[in-house]
Order: C-alpha cells, then structure tokens, then sequence
C-alpha cells in the first residue's frame, strides 16, 4: 500500500508485513491523493503514566537475604536507606546480573516508539538532582529518546527500585523500595496532553494505592480526562495478586472507563473466573471493547467488537475450542461496541512466533511488547484518518488499522523479540526484512 507523503518530521513508521518496507506516509507522492493530505499533520502520541523504577537482578546466598531481613521466595518492602546499603553491597560483591529501566507502561511506551518511530509521553516522576551511575541515570540512559519525559514531575530523592535476588537453588526474592514513584501530582496531568493523545496507557499498579500516596489520584484524573475526551483508555492488569484483592472492583473500574484491556492467563483467570484464555477473553467484553489476551506457550488471543455491517470472514482454517469456530471473523477490524450499530463478538488466536524462542531470556516484558505492537497500529490508523479522511478504511470509527488477525500476528512478532533478550525493552525495531524464510507467515 502507498499512501500521501507528508513532511519528512511527520514520518511515522507504519505498522505492516516485516519482508518489505512500510513507511507511513511513504517518500513517494501520489497526485491523485496528495491533496487529501494535511502537510502540516503530526504523527499521533500514545501518552502512559507509570511508576519510574528501575529492576535489579542479582544473584546471592542465604546469608545475604538475612543480612538485609529479606524473605526467601517473598516479596518485602524495604526502606531507601535499606535499597542503597544492598545496592553497594551488590555492587561491591560485583553480584549485579542486570540492571534496566522497568515498569510496564513505561516499558510498552519505550517498545511503541522504538516500533514507531514516533513520540510518546510518559507522565511519572524523576529525581530532581542526577548523578551519573544513579538509578535515574540508568533509567534516562535505557529509555528511548523519542519517548518524551518534559512532564515528569520533578522529586527529592531516588525513583523506584525492584531487587530480585536469585540463590544458589533457582529461587526467587524480591525486595522493593518505592521511593518517590508513588508521590505523582494530580498537577503533572496535563489536561492538553491527554486530550490530544491517540490513547492513554495504565496499569492496575497505579490504581491502588497506599495511604498518603498521590498516584492514585492522579491516575484516576486522567482516565477521568480520557474518558470524557473520547481518548481510549488502555489497562495492563500487570499481576494476578493486585487483581485478586478485588475482582469485583476491577470489572466495574474497566466498564467504566477502559477501552483495550491487556493481561496474561493468570490475570485473565482471576479477573473473569475463567481458566480458558479464550473464555477469558470473551468475558472480559463484558466491560471492555478490545481484550489482549497473552497466554504464553499457547501464543495469544484477542477478542473484540465489530459492526455485522463491517465483518469479514476469515482465510485460515476454522478453529475448535470452548466458542466453536471462533476465529470465523478475524479479518474484521475492531471497533467500541458502542460505535457499533449491530455489535459482533469477533475473536482470533495466534500461536507463538516459529513456535517460540529456542531460549527464553525473559519473561517479564513479552505482554509489554505484545500492547506496544496493539499501540503502534491505533496510533497508525489515527494518522492515517488525519492525513486521508476519505480513504475506504475510514468508512466507520475503527479502533486499529489492521484486522484482529493481523494484529495478532504483529503483537505476537514484537513479543518473540522481546523473549529473545534479556532486556524487556526492544533495543531496536524489526528487520525490515525477516532472517527466517518463513515468509509465508506474513502470507497467511
């Protein structure tokens, strides 16, 4: 597909095939389109609001987890003076495995722009004074630079830090110090940027609270802003054991205010009561319009609406399982049930990505990775409405520009490349063109 060129600082690298290029909009001009184009249009941002942390892997004994009061295969709150004592005394040891920049949203808003090529925002804060080698430092040096930090809201003392601690037998300890990541101002939630932004990213993390913390607040104030802006709200249940607490809670909070809902089968199993990531997936339409579902080695499921007016059936072979051939309509693409006139339950599944890594280096980031690919393409069809209101693929308010089942496909490329390092950010984007000669993957 060719589309208008615009100004060259409004490129946006468009979501499509990975065996050839896909620029949008593309260097070559069409005059028979041209003119439909805005040439002072911008590419679209995906604004996040998150808990600036950064994650710390080290491996050490028993004696160490008792010398700082650490629990064996728990995880523990721990004080800033108690984190920076480990921190130098894993670093003295030289037991530091690794050390990245965290938090899903600001993972999946790192992985989005490096997919795009294109700006996103992260709302969160940052320690007011830096010093190099600092946990800041680290976390600014790991983020991409075309995810936008200007708004952080500026603090006294260290941003988050996650220590996992790995013994000698495999298991895992954790121990948490929050800092100031939890100390957001309702005040850093520019109205301006959530009401221009394609879609604002959360996670159930900022949306607990602890007494005296302020992230709450001001997450709620800007799905609040969201909401009434018509911006799609976009929910990462990021772990069970925040959902868990209150499923109850969680289904009405979604209802009200989320559009596109992303969890793992664990999460999906303990917000809906239903084991089956299928099942799962389609009760959780009960409350939101568009469910990603990652459900590790049986690949990833998605679920969502679409208007009977607008629904296409499916290519690929028809699939069994607990909704009988629930793929049928998967080349449709997704839309609010609310947009729809006759709204159709749509669904598509996907298997992993050459039947997945022959190593897995990490675990933690492959749903980031799987929501920013979901992100890239509605960020994708925003510019593409913008800059060609009258092209066919705008016949009625869709969510993405690509179909269910081509989503599936890129969400689950970006989450194979994330299992393959060891980072949960992407380092760089795709190939252009694929190693693998398997092309017919792109084909189907």
């Amino acid at each position: 597909m060719r589309a208008p060129s615009l100004n060259p600082v409004s490129q946006m690298k468009f979501p499509g095939q990975r065996k050839s290029k896909h620029y949008f909009p593309v260097d070559r001009r069409d005059p028979m389109i041209q003119p439909l184009a805005s040439p002072e249009g911008q590419p679209p941002y995906v604004v996040g609001i998150d808990q600036t942390l950064v994650d710390i892997e080290a491996h050490v004994d028993d004696a160490f987890l008792a010398r700082y009061g650490l629990s064996k295969g728990h995880s523990l709150l721990v004080s800033d003076d108690t984190a920076e004592a480990i921190y130098q005394a894993i670093l003295a040891g030289q037991l530091v495995e690794s050390e990245f920049a965290g938090g899903t949203v600001a993972n999946t808003l790192h992985n989005y722009s490096v997919l795009s090529d294109s700006r996103s925002i992260l709302l969160g804060v940052m320690s007011e004074q830096i010093g190099v080698g600092s946990y800041a430092y680290r976390y600014l040096c790991s983020t991409s630079s075309r995810v936008d930090l200007n708004h952080l809201q500026p603090v006294q003392g260290p941003i988050g830090r996650c220590f996992t601690f790995v013994t000698q037998d495999g298991d895992r300890s954790f121990g948490i110090s929050p800092g100031a990541m939890n100390r957001l101002s309702h005040q850093y939630i520019p109205e301006s940027v959530i009401n221009g932004a394609a879609a604002l990213v959360i996670s159930a993390y900022l949306v607990r609270g602890e007494e005296g913390d302020t992230m709450k607040a001001s997450a709620m104030k800007a799905v609040s802003l969201a909401k009434a802006a018509g911006v799609p709200v976009v929910l990462t249940l990021g772990t069970r054991h925040v959902i868990e607490a209150d499923p109850a809670w969680w289904q009405a909070f979604i209802a009200e205010y989320v559009t596109v809902l992303a969890m793992n089968e664990e999460e999906g199993a303990v917000l809906t009561g239903q084991q089956d990531p299928l099942a799962a997936a389609a009760k959780a339409l009960e409350w939101a319009d568009l469910v990603l579902c990652t459900a590790g080695p049986l690949g990833l499921f998605m679920a969502g609406y679409t208007d009977e007016a607008f629904k296409r059936e499916t290519s690929h072979p028809l699939l069994p399982g607990c909704i009988p051939e629930f793929n049928r309509f998967e080349f449709s693409r997704p839309m609010r049930r609310t947009d729809c006139q006759a709204p159709l339950a749509v669904f598509s599944h996907i298997s992993p990505y050459m039947g997945g890594p022959h190593k897995i280096k990490n675990t933690n980031g492959a749903g980031d990775g799987a929501l920013s690919a979901v992100l890239h393409d509605m960020a994708a069809n925003c510019f593409h409405r913008t800059s060609v209101p009258n092209s066919a693929k705008h016949v009625a308010p869709f969510l993405s520009y690509s179909s269910f089942a081509q989503l599936c496909k890129y969400a689950n490329r970006v989450s194979y490349e994330v299992l393959c390092q060891s980072s949960p950010r992407l380092s760089r984007g795709l190939p252009e063109r694929e190693d693998s000669l398997e092309e017919a993957y792109w084909e189907r």
